[in-house]
């Protein structure tokens, strides 16, 4: 059964912004205008939800959230779903959702990351419909590094569309841009150099398959769900085996541990050809570095494991399309993803 991908996007498309989780308190609501103005200029129509506020830790109840985020999804008008950014508690969402209308609808692209995992990658494994999990619309007016797309460039592509990209091999060391005081802040810092890293070895990597994952904070409470069955997804969709990539928003190493343990006694790991690590900014404790735990918890699947991939919470943003087909070369001298949207 072939990965559904939404139709590539045109000047004068609908783009819906709301907030499944977090909405955008007053005093960023001048970085959020910046990024809607940076959406028009490539001549797409923004149309904003309700479903914004800011002044809490949800943008609104869970039914109105649900009710909104369905809403647009299946509307035909509206072309790509591109959420401010995530949030906390976007998994009250997912029984609310009208998941047989979304699946009978024409697919759209929905973009985002950290809680946004919480929606895109049940969607992709329920309906087998491609999501990007890459730079949100509050990271949007950055300029890209080299080497790397955005989420523009990828909901353009025609069907089949091939693209690589390749790692700028510098981030951000610590911190965030001030947005309530630059809120046209357009710069990545990135002051710090910065490789792949194999963990479970030495030796190159040449690997390929499904893209499938998301930060380990949030899929982590949906092991055991029908929300999270990536071995059913791989016999539907990728026979050939997935590439799942995983990342950690900002809990320690302890617990980052004891997520990916549950994640793969649950089962999310079964069809890996290899695991891709973004790089993360989370803390180490005494006795176990991010590393060590991601070993602990993932060394006995035997299979490639690929960490400091620009794919989480640590600028710049390296967009990976859940459903895409993948290949994933490293080696002393050579890092790159090439994704195939078929």
């Amino acid at each position: 059964m072939p990965v559904r991908y939404p139709r590539p996007l045109r000047p004068g498309d609908r783009i819906g912004v709301t907030s499944p989780s977090s909405g955008v308190p007053e005093e960023l609501r001048e970085r959020l205008a910046v990024a809607v103005r940076d959406v028009e200029a490539r001549g797409y129509e923004v149309v904003t939800g309700r479903c914004m506020d800011g002044s809490g830790h949800v943008s609104a109840p869970a039914a109105e959230r649900a009710a909104e985020l369905t809403a647009m999804l299946t509307d035909p008008d509206i072309r790509a779903v591109v959420p401010p950014w995530g949030g906390e508690t976007a998994i009250d969402l997912l029984p609310l959702i009208d998941w047989r209308a979304v699946r009978a609808a024409e697919p759209t692209w929905v973009v985002g990351y950290s809680d946004m995992s919480t929606v895109m990658t049940p969607l992709t494994l329920l309906t087998g419909v491609a999501t990007v999990h890459g730079n949100n619309l509050m990271d949007t007016p950055y300029r890209v590094p080299g080497g790397l797309v955005t989420w523009f460039d990828i909901v353009a592509a025609p069907p089949g569309h091939r693209f690589t990209q390749t790692p700028p091999e510098r981030h951000r060391a610590s911190g965030w841009d001030d947005w309530a005081e630059h809120p046209g802040s357009r710069t990545f810092t990135l002051d710090i150099p910065g490789r792949w890293t194999r963990l479970d070895g030495s030796g190159d990597v040449d690997v390929e398959g499904r893209l499938i994952g998301g930060c380990v904070e949030m899929l982590c409470n949906l092991t055991g769900t029908p929300y999270l069955d990536t071995s059913a997804f791989a016999r539907a969709h990728a026979p050939e085996g997935l590439l799942v990539y995983v990342e950690a928003a900002g809990d320690d190493a302890l617990a980052i541990c004891r997520y990916l343990h549950g994640m793969r006694l649950a089962g999310f790991f079964d069809a890996a050809n290899a695991v891709l690590v973004g790089r993360t900014a989370a803390p180490d404790t005494p006795s176990l570095t991010q590393y060590e735990a991601v070993l602990d918890a993932l060394g006995p699947l035997n299979v490639p494991i690929v960490a400091d991939v620009e794919c989480g919470h640590v600028p710049p943003y390296l967009p990976l399309v859940n459903g895409a087909r993948c290949r994933v070369v490293h080696t002393a001298t050579r890092s790159e993803v090439t994704q195939t949207l078929d």
